[in-house]
């Protein structure tokens, strides 16, 4: 069973940075997909980014530019590094993983990521 845990979030002000991090433990790292995802109150979860172990990458389009995913496989962690944070970027963000690689409908079915951190909460003060 594949155990993730979230870290990073915090209160900044808008256009600061944060970095999220993502640990992963009980499966074979460098076989898992890893996703990252957000939930603001009153709002379904969505999709923000992900990383697939083919290389492929994907961003929501209101954070590309702005946000970049990478791995550590020597960690078994990803990032998520977050720029010009604005006050919606605001939510709870959580990571998930899936066995296999990704493609471009990977947010479209949450349900297909079988494992999921608790979050980390993101607050971007206006």
């Amino acid at each position: 069973e594949v155990q993730l845990v979230e870290s990073g979030g915090g209160l900044v002000q808008t256009g600061g940075s944060l970095r999220l991090s993502c640990v992963a433990s009980g499966f074979t790292f460098d076989r898992l997909a890893i996703g990252w995802f957000r939930q603001s109150p009153g709002k379904e979860r969505e999709g923000v980014s992900c990383i697939s172990r083919d290389g492929f990458t994907d961003y929501t389009d209101s954070v590309k530019g702005r946000f970049t995913i990478s791995s550590d496989n020597a960690k078994n962690t990803v990032y998520l590094q977050m720029n010009n944070l604005k006050p919606e970027d605001t939510a709870v963000y959580y990571c998930a993983a899936v066995a296999g690689v990704l493609g471009t409908s990977w947010d479209k079915v949450l349900s297909d990521f079988g494992s999921w951190g608790q979050g980390t909460q993101v607050t971007v003060s206006s």
